[in-house]
C-alpha cells in the first residue's frame, strides 16, 4: 500500500518552492508580512542594476528602512504579485513574477521582477533582486514622502 510523502522526505527543492509559493500566495490574497515572514533577520539583499536604488541592504532591518518602507510609504495600493513563475534546484529559488500597485498619485505601478533566493532551513538568508528600476525609482522621485523628501 502506498504512502503519501511525509514532509521530511520531499526533497528540499521541492520543499523550498512550495514555501515561497505559499508566500508569495498569502500576499497576493492581501497579506502584508512576505519580507518578515520569508527573511532571515541577517539576511543579504542585493538589488542589482544602476541608480540610486540598486545595491546591498545588510540585514532585514536596513532592507526595510531603506528600500521597502520608503517605496511602500508612496503608494495608496501596495504592490502585489499579479502572476508568477517558480524554479527551484536545492536551496535556490528562482521567482520571476509581475507585480502592480497604485501610487499615492493615482498613477498605476506595474513591474517585472525575477528574485533569487538561497535559502536555510526554510527561510531566505541571501537574495538577488532584478527589476526594471526606472519605474521604481520614478515613484520615488515623484511621490514626496510625509517628512517632505
Amino acid at each position: 500500500m502506498a504512502t503519501a510523502a511525509t514532509p521530511a522526505a520531499v526533497d528540499p527543492a521541492s520543499r523550498n518552492k512550495q514555501i515561497v509559493i505559499d508566500a508569495f500566495d498569502r500576499w497576493a490574497a492581501g497579506g502584508n508580512s512576505f519580507f518578515t515572514e520569508m527573511l532571515t533577520p541577517d539576511v543579504i539583499w542585493t538589488i542589482k542594476g544602476s541608480g540610486p536604488s540598486a545595491g546591498v541592504y545588510q540585514g532585514l532591518d536596513q532592507f526595510i528602512s531603506k528600500a521597502v518602507r520608503p517605496f511602500a510609504s508612496r503608494l495608496s495600493d501596495p504592490v502585489r504579485p499579479v502572476s508568477k513563475q517558480v524554479w527551484a534546484d536545492g536551496d535556490h529559488v528562482v521567482v520571476q513574477w509581475e507585480g502592480a500597485g497604485v501610487a499615492q498619485d493615482g498613477k498605476a505601478y506595474r513591474n517585472s521582477y525575477a528574485w533569487i533566493f538561497h535559502m536555510r532551513n526554510g527561510k531566505v538568508f541571501e537574495v538577488t533582486a532584478f527589476l526594471d528600476l526606472a519605474p521604481y525609482n520614478d515613484v520615488l522621485r515623484r511621490i514626496p514622502t510625509l517628512e517632505g523628501g
